[in-house]
């Protein structure tokens, strides 16, 4: 009886020292570091979904704005309502291979933005995968610098066309041409928003993968 009696009280102060220790609380530890990590994970993926969606609503009104540079330009054109006999002066935007090359841009550019949506859809859906992402920062940094090197190019002509350059002798047409240079400085400006769009889109993805 003595005996039982003294491993009773061992294993009593043996649970206490335990306690004092701080032995016991180790048995809840991994459940509450598992919880943790899965609320942090949660939190992780709402952040990196809201990214996503607001990607997706970016590329929308990207493609709206490349299109109106497209059409905006693809359909400048007057025609003065005064003539010779020999001639009849009007300008379109076919007359100069920098807003032709403006209109082929934009149209690739707009062809891009809607081939990247489903895959926005899918860093939606998925919010931890890596590899939709990547491809779409590779592929908007090389759509930014075609579209910037087409708005840019356009704007030198669109701005000689109004200034004109006295040291070259190249006089000013808009005094003439008023609504084909209107319509035009309209589609250039549609295009450098759509520059500032795609570079939004490059810094969200860049984000969104530094999260990673």
């Amino acid at each position: 009886m003595e005996k039982s009696e003294s491993t009773k009280i061992e294993m009593g102060e043996s649970s206490k020292l335990e306690r004092k220790l701080g032995k016991a609380p180790l048995l809840g530890s991994p459940s509450h570091a598992i919880s943790s990590a899965v609320v942090a994970n949660k939190r992780a993926g709402n952040y990196k979904r809201g990214i996503a969606i607001f990607d997706l609503i970016l590329r929308i009104a990207a493609v709206a704005t490349a299109i109106g540079a497209a059409v905006g330009m693809g359909t400048a054109g007057e025609t003065l309502p005064f003539f010779t006999q020999f001639f009849q002066f009007e300008a379109g935007y076919d007359d100069l291979p920098t807003f032709q090359f403006f209109v082929v841009a934009m149209a690739i550019v707009v062809a891009y933005l809607v081939l990247s949506i489903p895959f926005s859809i899918v860093c939606i859906a998925r919010s931890h995968v890596v590899a939709p992402r990547l491809l779409l920062i590779i592929f908007d940094t090389a759509i930014v610098s075609l579209t910037t090197s087409a708005a840019g190019a356009s704007a030198a002509i669109v701005y000689l066309a109004h200034n004109g350059n006295q040291d070259a002798n190249w006089l000013a047409f808009c005094n003439q041409f008023g609504d084909f240079c209107q319509t035009t400085s309209g589609a250039v400006v549609a295009g450098f928003i759509t520059v500032v769009i795609l570079l939004i889109l490059i810094v969200l993805s860049a984000i969104a993968l530094k999260r990673h």
